[in-house]
């Protein structure tokens, strides 16, 4: 596999060696002794369902959660925002496109903001937890806060060059009142 860095230090893209033949592939989507990186154990799994133009996110807990996720069929743009207040880059986002083509895992450290916005019809996306899932401990950075300024792609293009818009995003209630980056601090720092 091929760990890739990004901008945001601890924010990693990995790309499983994939074995094809005629039949179809294989890849091995986690092993203990290749993603020695990942400093903590996990110890839940969860599988999502989401319709074309839906956003989930940005969601984080305390005690934080590390994610290691990845797209099993269809295509999204996935966001992490650094919210570790050592952190230099504390802020700033990062977004990549996860979809069943490419395969491709993105590991999302404890302390960063997480969520994802739906470019195909459907898909389904799985992720591995660092830690257990506290609905009382979560809460939502608001998905479109102007001070973290993240660039969702709410249009698409096709291949004849027209673009198409997917249209305002979908969210749940809890979605669409997150807390501003400034209410963030002023709230847990």
């Amino acid at each position: 596999m091929q760990v890739i860095k990004t901008e945001i230090p601890d924010l990693l893209i990995i790309e499983p060696k994939v074995f094809g033949d005629d039949r179809g592939w294989f890849v091995e989507t986690y092993q203990d002794k290749r993603y020695d990186f990942i400093p903590n154990k996990f110890v839940q799994d969860n599988l999502s369902f989401s319709k074309q133009g839906t956003l989930r996110g940005l969601h984080i807990q305390k005690p934080y959660q590390g994610k290691l996720v990845q797209v099993i069929a269809g295509e999204i743009f996935d966001v992490a925002v650094d919210l570790r207040f050592e952190s230099p880059t504390f802020g700033k986002w990062c977004g990549i496109t996860l979809s069943s083509e490419n395969k491709r895992q993105f590991w999302v450290p404890e302390g960063f903001a997480h969520g994802f916005f739906v470019l195909s019809e459907t898909a389904i996306f799985a992720y591995k937890c660092t830690n257990y899932y506290s609905p009382k401990d979560e809460f939502t950075l608001l998905w479109d806060d102007p001070t973290v300024g993240i660039k969702w792609p709410i249009c698409r293009g096709i291949p004849n060059g027209l673009v198409v818009p997917i249209g305002y995003p979908k969210l749940s209630e809890k979605d669409k009142h997150g807390l501003s980056l400034d209410d963030f601090v002023n709230k847990f720092k």
